[in-house]
Formats: structure tokens, C-alpha cells, sequence
């Protein structure tokens, strides 16, 4: 039996065959050419199929995976468009005098390197996406089928598939009955194909490494996502032990699914908010099937990017509209959209920063570009008289930027009024608290809202200064450092003083280890990714804060 490790993606147990993809990578020889205008012609004639192709796999993913995880079609559609690549592939072909499909591997071999250069974990990931739409273009020229060159590298049995990696097109035609799992030897949690597997419900592990080779071909494996462990032709004592952990988890999910309708309420009778958080409509099913009470952080930059320009007030307000209705009645914090960092929109035109991270995003850019924050805000007004919403703001490090917003939510209400337009006129307004800037003023901030909202993740990254999304500082991520802790400590203490709710959106929130530790601190509410919503709340009615 051959023991490795990797990190997991989604917590399940699987076994069955292992099954090497060898994707089937087009590539082409340079050769002269004498006719440019005919290969101009025919780049033209590839890009206007390569966009209707990704518009098909963007349908397809909205359907099966939802609209989070189709994005990424939306942003290879104006990737195939791009005036750099285009302007590179068309330069080649008329100074050189060499074929398209040559202009086209080295284009994007070259445009990839450049990428995965880049220090902001956002472009390093767009290194795979020029590397996807150039094998497509590439496919596309030599007359292969795409999709269905890649349905036939999969087994006729259901199997485990072991890959490098794949991109983005190759994940989203995994045929699931095929799957029982998959190995990437590289990848990382934050990819498109992790984001995938763990939207499909896949067991998987990524950065297993080399080891995993290709001798191991048809070899049965077991994939435990739970340890983020992969045993390769397990002896009996393993199967039996996994066999008997499969059970046990399969048991503690249809438990835990008993609570569905019960109060969230400690032993000692404290009721605590259980929320979700969510990123798009499926998410927001999924609060609803894991009947979470609400949704605590409902992340409004979906909205923003794959685009090509600024949703507009209409879009904005019949999405905020559809989440409420679908929660029907139940609470629900939008947060304003947090662009920048690694979350780019080219359309808005923001420069190039050394440490995006420390730079124009959330409220910053809001405060900045009033009019696209406005925007926002007319559209949150006008949905709000649909459910119960909430207004969440995010990186806000002073009262300053507070009564800012104050001033442009008063624009956007004027404005409303003056046309004439149904909208809700007191919504409850909030701020994350992400900052340690925002923990050590939360004394005169709690006077200034109605609820705090800690996220976690980037309250480690800043008071740790520790780039989050650098793995090699993978070993310094503390997030339980006793500095962290203690901001979270001195907001909730000064929420309560001040008779406001605090809440937990980030990763921390799940962790059940530290539950207790938060229900002392003051914390009133927990919002955590849909799937952890039930197990959260048996946590939260296991403890009994009235001892010590």
C-alpha cells in the first residue's frame, strides 16, 4: 500500500480505479505562410466560434453549477477578444510570416509565463485561462470537437481521475457519473477546479504531487478528504476502517439534517444566529436546503465581474429582489461589492498596484467612484421592500469613511424619492470588521451602526501582515493568533456596550473548536459556507455558556 498526502478540496470518502487523464493537447509547427490575409481571416472565423462555444459551456455551467462557477466562461469570452492577444497572434503572422497556429501556442505560452509571474494570486490564475482558450483556438483550427475529445479520455467505469491539472473547460465536462473523485498532482484550493469540485461535490485532493505516477494507472485507491489523505492499493484493515469512517459521516450528515426547523439555542438558553453565506442564487438554495437563518454575508461583486462594463441599477435590484423573495422573510446582509485586490474588473480601469491587498478596494473604491457606489445603493433601496435587508460595508477603517457613506446614502434616497420610486427607507446598516484599524476604533464605530460583521480572513492578513494568498507564507497563517483573537475580543465588547449584534463571516466561524470560545467573547451570530450550516448548529446547541 503506498500512502500520500495532499490538501483537500471537499471533505468526502471515495474509492475505485485510478484513471490518468492525458488531456490531449493540440500543438502546432511553425511553417511559413504566404497568404497573411487568409490567416487573419481564419483567426477571425476561430474567435467567432471559440465565443459561441464558451457562451454554450457558460449555459451549461450556469445550470449544473450555478452562475459563481460560470463566471470564469464570461471572463475566456473577452479573453479570446483581448487586443493584447489578438494584437500578438496578428503581429506574428504579418512581421514573421508564420502560420495562425503557431502565432497562436507561442502567444500564449508567452502571455501564460507573464502571468505566472505575477505577484497577485488573481492574474497568476489567469496563466491557465490563456493557456484554456488557446488549446480551444487551437482544437478549433485543426478541426478537433473540443468537448467530445474530452469525454472520450474518460474510463467507461466510474473512476478516480488523476490529472497535473485541469482547466476550467476540461472540469466543467467531468460526466459525474464517471467521477468518483480526482487527484491533481498540482493545483491549488483556490483554482477554478477546486472551486468546481467542491460545487459538484467531488472528493479531491490537490498538490499530491509526482509520486502519483503513472504506474499506478487502473490501480485501486481510496481518496480520504477528510484527512486529505490517498492510499493507493489499500490492504484490508484500510478499506474496512474507511469503509466504517464513510459510514459514520454518511450517518452524521442524515443526523444532523434532524435538526432542520429547531432553535439554534445553547443549553443555558442563549439563542444564536446561524447564517450562510453565499455568493449567487444556487448559494442561496443551498442556505434554504441546509436551513440556515439567514444570509450573513452575501457577496454583491459576483454582480461586478466576467463583465465587460458596470451592472446597471435594474440588473443590481432584480438580483437583490430574487435572494429575498427566495429567503422569504429571513434576514439577509449584502455586502457592497469588494473589488480590487485579487478581484479585477478591467472595465473600471484601475492601475496596476505593487500590493493590490493594501490598495483601492471595497469601500475605498466606492468612496472613490461615488456614482458606481450610488448605483449600488439605489438598487439595494429599491429591493429592500422584498425581504429583510441589511446593508453590510466593507474595510472600513474610520468614522470618516462612515460619514462619507452616510452622505451618498442620503444622495441615493433624495434621488428615489424625487423619482418617484418605491424604496425601503431604513434599512439597518453594518461594517465588517477586517481591519485592525476598525477593531481598535470599534468603540466610536459601534455608535456610528447598527451590527458589526468580523471577517476573519482579512483581519489575519492585516494584523499578521501576511499576504493570504502566497503559500509560501502558508506556515506563518495564524488565525488563531492571540493578536487576532484579541481584536475580535475588544469589537465584541464593544458591541455589546454599545447594544448592537456582532457576527463571524470568515473561515473561523466554522471552526467548531473555537465556537465556545466565541459564544464567551459576545459574538450573537455565525455565518459559515451553506454545508457547514447544520453542522454548526448542533455545535452551538451541544454547549452550555452558564458553566465555566
Amino acid at each position: 500500500m503506498k500512502v500520500l498526502e495532499g490538501k483537500s478540496v471537499f471533505r468526502d470518502i471515495c474509492e475505485g480505479p485510478l484513471f490518468f487523464y492525458r488531456g490531449g493537447e493540440a500543438l502546432a509547427e511553425r511553417h511559413p505562410v504566404e497568404d497573411k490575409a487568409e490567416e487573419l481571416e481564419r483567426f477571425a472565423r476561430a474567435r467567432r466560434i471559440a465565443v459561441m462555444q464558451l457562451g454554450e459551456l457558460y449555459d451549461r455551467t450556469m445550470e449544473d453549477v450555478g452562475a459563481a462557477n460560470a463566471a470564469i466562461f464570461e471572463i475566456h469570452q473577452m479573453m479570446v477578444e483581448d487586443p493584447e492577444y489578438v494584437a500578438s497572434v496578428e503581429n506574428m503572422v504579418n512581421t514573421q510570416g508564420v502560420n495562425l497556429e503557431y502565432a497562436i501556442q507561442i502567444t500564449g505560452e508567452n502571455m501564460s509565463r507573464m502571468f505566472h509571474s505575477m505577484e497577485d494570486a488573481y492574474m497568476r490564475e489567469r496563466a491557465q485561462d490563456v493557456r484554456d482558450i488557446s488549446q480551444r483556438l487551437l482544437k478549433i483550427l485543426t478541426g478537433q470537437k473540443t468537448s467530445k475529445a474530452f469525454r472520450q479520455e474518460f474510463p467507461e467505469e466510474p473512476s478516480i481521475i488523476v490529472a497535473d491539472d485541469l482547466m476550467p473547460s476540461e472540469t466543467v465536462q467531468l460526466s459525474r457519473h464517471l467521477v468518483l473523485g480526482f487527484l491533481m498532482r498540482r493545483g491549488s484550493t483556490d483554482s477554478h477546479t477546486a472551486i468546481l469540485a467542491r460545487s459538484m461535490g467531488i472528493p479531491a485532493l490537490v498538490c499530491v504531487g509526482q509520486e502519483l505516477s503513472e504506474e499506478y494507472d487502473g490501480s485501486r485507491a481510496i481518496v480520504d478528504g477528510y484527512a486529505g489523505i490517498l492510499y493507493v492499493e489499500p490492504d484490508a484493515a484500510t478499506r474496512e476502517a474507511m469503509r466504517e469512517k464513510k459510514e459514520q459521516s454518511d450517518r452524521h450528515v442524515a443526523m444532523l439534517h434532524t435538526l432542520k426547523g429547531q432553535e439554534n439555542v445553547t443549553r443555558d438558553g442563549r439563542c444564536i444566529k446561524v447564517f450562510a453565506n453565499a455568493g449567487s442564487l444556487e448559494d442561496v438554495e443551498a442556505a434554504l436546503l441546509n436551513d440556515a437563518g439567514g444570509i450573513g454575508l452575501l457577496r454583491s461583486e459576483i454582480l461586478y465581474l466576467g463583465r465587460d462594463s458596470a451592472p446597471d441599477e435594474e440588473t443590481q435590484a432584480d438580483f437583490y429582489r430574487q435572494v429575498l423573495e427566495r429567503m422569504q422573510g429571513r434576514e439577509v446582509v449584502i455586502r457592497t461589492m469588494d473589488i480590487g485586490a485579487d478581484k479585477k474588473v478591467p472595465y473600471l480601469g484601475l492601475e496596476r498596484e505593487a500590493n493590490p491587498a493594501l490598495g483601492l478596494r471595497a469601500i475605498r473604491l466606492g468612496l472613490q467612484n461615488r456614482e458606481l457606489l450610488r448605483t449600488q445603493l439605489r438598487a439595494l433601496y429599491r429591493a429592500g421592500i422584498y425581504g429583510k435587508l441589511s446593508i453590510m460595508y466593507p474595510m472600513i477603517t474610520s468614522p470618516e469613511e462612515i460619514e462619507k457613506i452616510r452622505e451618498i446614502e442620503e444622495e441615493a434616497r433624495r434621488e428615489l424619492d424625487r423619482e418617484g420610486i418605491p424604496f425601503a427607507k431604513n434599512l439597518p446598516t453594518g461594517i465588517m470588521i477586517e481591519t485592525p484599524a476598525a477593531a481598535l476604533l470599534s468603540d466610536r464605530l459601534a455608535e456610528m451602526v447598527d451590527f458589526f460583521s468580523v471577517g476573519t480572513n482579512d483581519l489575519t492578513q492585516y494584523t499578521l501582515a501576511l499576504d493570504r494568498q502566497n503559500g509560501a507564507l502558508a506556515c506563518f497563517d495564524d488565525p488563531e493568533h492571540r493578536a487576532v483573537m484579541k481584536l475580535i475580543e475588544m469589537a465584541a465588547e464593544n458591541a455589546r456596550r454599545a447594544g448592537i449584534w456582532i457576527g463571524i463571516c470568515g473561515e473561523l466561524a466554522a471552526d467548531p473548536a473555537l465556537t465556545e470560545q466565541f459564544l464567551r467573547m459576545g459574538i450573537d451570530e455565525l455565518s459559515v459556507a451553506p454545508a457547514s450550516v447544520l453542522s454548526l448548529r448542533q455545535r452551538v446547541r451541544e454547549l452550555d455558556l452558564g458553566k465555566k
